[in-house]
């Protein structure tokens, strides 16, 4: 019978008992409610069942309270003597009870209670009890012999091997993969749960052959084969890999039905060539602009990433997207669909509201032929990094690039640096010293833009629906006379730079500090500063001609006051009207090959100018070779 039965039969409350000499002696159990088994035990006597539990003696009741930390101080105890008395191990393993006085009560603990109590906090008290125990000498042994060590280093002059240095600043155009996926940037302006809550369970119902960073396989596509596209590596040299993309006799075949389908202008025959061949890349392309025409905009994108995913499959094994290392030649025909697959899929991130990704996807194409820059990158990436609030990079890209690639003789650059720059300086996390720096640094930017450019002014105020004062508005140097006396080429740079950023000056903030700045130019001109005649003579030789990089850049732009400043031949519109393909001469102009390498930017120094004939020779098409 239980004590708690027997205090209820004799009518007691727990904690009445009577006192006697030996009533402060008694066993503290787990369990008031086990049974009592075998005959009676006395008041010191352990719990005598197979638990391996036994009671702990106390003298007061109210040493109940720190129980626990008698038990740890008995571990702690057997556990040191374990450690500083290794020869009495056998006397202390055959039972031998330890002895404790307090006052003039004598308790003699059992043998198995430092067993039980041992193994309780053993795993726990492990570490701690290592670091207390006189065994530590053997810590100072080893720091003995990394002293020794350390000397031997000095001596020799060799040194161990530490913690890897530092990485060094990456490239301007390091890409990286995170930045690739439009999803990074969706999650961080709606959550992951809103992005990625319906799609989980889709990707489960298919196994794609292999994981991509450019788009994610969805299970509405065909099931992927070998279209017959691959890849292979032509030369490595001076640190950098060439690739070129390879067709097979099977993908020659598709490539020429889908000519002879361009030719036709019935966008159905390219359909009926993609149920034969679901990943032909050119065909998607085309496909997908027929659908943007008709307003199908999420078809249209899907198309785009079709043709994305067939390219990645066939990538080289040492095909780096990110590594900055890997070019891919433009003249190759075959290279040309990577290109304006990654361009039409930047566009669709912009519009979709991830600035930040399409920059990434901007650095990605300039990376594949920074040199060359055949789609002519270098007119956007400003846009994106401005509208991506990444003013840093901004900044650093026209620093490293301005000596070798002139980039302020670029429109878009000259005004979107200044601009970076004030709105960096409208942060208030960054210290005053270098708000009050940016400050000055745009001033002295935007002033120098307005006068290698006067004929921006007018048109970008016309777009943001303000109107000038009667003295910028008369004035000789920022009037009518100032837009219409330019060369065509730089007009066109004008359109294409206001058609495309006009609405990122809106801002109160920006338009007064423009209007200050205005007016300090037209005080240095109207006091014959002779910078003015100077950026005057350089607009009339330098911007005679556009190279064919930023007509190919024009096209795919679609920005109608830029198509509209083309020259003649190369904006001449399809026959037939009706149909809602592309213009036949953006297919042309793509798959035409053997064309000549261009120049891609500006150049410091005036060249003489070709004749037709020398043009034709020399593979330039008339353009002026600029640097």
């Amino acid at each position: 019978m239980s004590r708690r039965a027997l205090r209820r039969l004799r009518g007691e409350q727990r904690g009445q008992e009577p006192l006697g000499p030996d009533a402060l002696q008694f066993v503290l159990q787990e369990d008031d409610d086990a049974e009592e088994e075998g005959p009676k035990r006395g008041p010191g006597s352990g719990r005598s069942g197979g638990t391996g539990k036994e009671g702990v003696q106390v003298n007061n009741r109210f040493e109940l309270i720190n129980i626990e930390d008698l038990e740890d101080d008995s571990v702690a105890s057997v556990e040191k003597s374990d450690c500083t008395l290794s020869g009495d191990k056998g006397r202390a393993q055959h039972g031998n009870p330890e002895t404790k006085r307090d006052g003039d009560v004598i308790k003699a603990t059992p043998p198995e209670q430092s067993n039980a109590s041992g193994k309780l906090r053993k795993k726990k008290k492990k570490q701690k009890n290592k670091k207390n125990c006189p065994g530590g000498s053997s810590e100072n042994v080893l720091e003995d012999i990394d002293r020794i060590l350390e000397r031997i280093e000095d001596n020799s002059g060799f040194s161990r091997p530490g913690p890897p240095p530092l990485i060094s600043r990456k490239h301007v155009l390091y890409v990286e993969h995170r930045h690739l996926n439009p999803d990074t940037e969706l999650k961080r302006y709606f959550g992951a749960r809103a992005v990625l809550g319906e799609q989980r369970p889709r990707q489960r119902q298919r196994v794609y052959p292999k994981c991509t960073w450019l788009t994610t396989p969805k299970s509405t596509w065909p099931r992927y084969s070998k279209p017959g596209l691959s890849m292979r590596l032509l030369e490595s040299k001076k640190g950098l890999s060439f690739f070129a993309f390879e067709h097979s006799e099977e993908y020659q075949q598709a490539q020429h039905k889908f000519l002879v389908a361009v030719e036709s202008m019935e966008p159905n025959n390219i359909v009926v060539l993609l149920q034969t061949s679901p990943y032909h890349v050119d065909s998607l392309l085309q496909l997908s602009d027929a659908c943007r025409f008709q307003e199908d905009q999420e078809m249209a994108r899907d198309l785009i990433e079709r043709a994305l995913y067939s390219m990645e499959c066939a990538f080289h094994p040492l095909f780096s997207l990110t590594s900055g290392t890997c070019r891919l030649d433009y003249r190759r025909p075959e290279n040309r669909s990577f290109y304006l697959a990654l361009y039409k899929q930047m566009n669709f991130l912009e519009k979709r509201g991830c600035p930040r990704t399409a920059l990434e996807y901007c650095k990605l194409i300039l990376s594949l032929e920074p040199d060359e820059d055949p789609l002519c990158m270098l007119l956007l990436v400003d846009h994106l990094a401005l509208r991506a609030r990444n003013y840093e990079y901004l900044i650093r890209l026209f620093q490293e690039w301005e000596a070798h690639r002139n980039l302020s003789q670029l429109p878009n650059f000259a005004f979107s640096v200044p601009l970076a720059y004030f709105l960096l300086s409208q942060q208030t996390d960054l210290p005053e010293h270098e708000l009050s720096s940016a400050r000055e640094k745009a001033s002295h930017l935007i002033q120098q833009a307005l006068t290698m450019f006067p004929g921006v002014l007018m048109p970008l105020l016309e777009y943001c629906s303000v109107r000038p004062d009667t003295t910028v508005a008369n004035h000789r140097f920022f009037g009518p006379d100032a837009e219409i006396s330019q060369p065509p080429a730089l007009s066109q740079l004008v359109s294409l730079y206001l058609g495309r950023s006009h609405f990122l000056w809106k801002e109160p903030a920006t338009m007064s500090w423009l209007e200050e700045n205005v007016r300090e130019v037209l005080q240095a001109v109207d006091a014959g500063d002779p910078t003015v005649e100077a950026c005057e003579n350089r607009r009339k030789v330098l911007y005679q001609r556009a190279p064919r990089n930023i007509h190919r850049h024009v096209i795919l732009s679609e920005i109608k006051e830029a198509v509209a400043a083309l020259p003649p031949a190369k904006s001449c519109q399809p026959r037939k009207h009706n149909c809602p393909l592309l213009p036949v001469i953006i297919a042309k102009l793509h798959h035409r090959g053997g064309e000549a390498r261009g120049r891609s930017g500006w150049g410091s120094e005036p060249q003489p100018r070709l004749e037709q004939t020398d043009a034709g020779r020399a593979g330039h098409d008339g353009q002026l070779p600029l640097q």
